[in-house]
């Protein structure tokens, strides 16, 4: 999952436009050293440090200070499906042949 970013970053002599979500967001360890709490209530110094943990091209914290406001949610929004629980699903094989 990809986050264009409507003010692309500037870095050397590049622009970054568009930002990924990587799959490291859904290994624990990525919330190392982070309150779990200040997560999950998108804490902008918890919710920075991991986004320099998790995107490609990897976010320094200095890029993320300077995103636009509108980017930044847009970041949350991505990072909102891997920190909820997901809904639950139709049941399973395994589960209907215990009952």
């Amino acid at each position: 999952m990809a986050v264009t970013l409507s003010t692309p970053i500037k870095r050397g002599g590049q622009d970054i436009a568009a930002v990924s979500i990587t799959d490291t967001i859904k290994q624990a360890g990525s919330l190392r050293g982070l309150r779990l709490v200040d997560v999950l209530n998108f804490d902008y110094d918890a919710i920075s440090t991991l986004l320099t943990r998790v995107t490609a091209p990897a976010l320094t914290p200095t890029d993320v200070a300077q995103l636009d406001t509108a980017d930044f949610v847009a970041f949350i929004e991505e990072l909102t499906p891997f920190l909820t629980k997901a809904a639950p699903s139709v049941t399973g094989a395994a589960e209907t042949a215990s009952k």
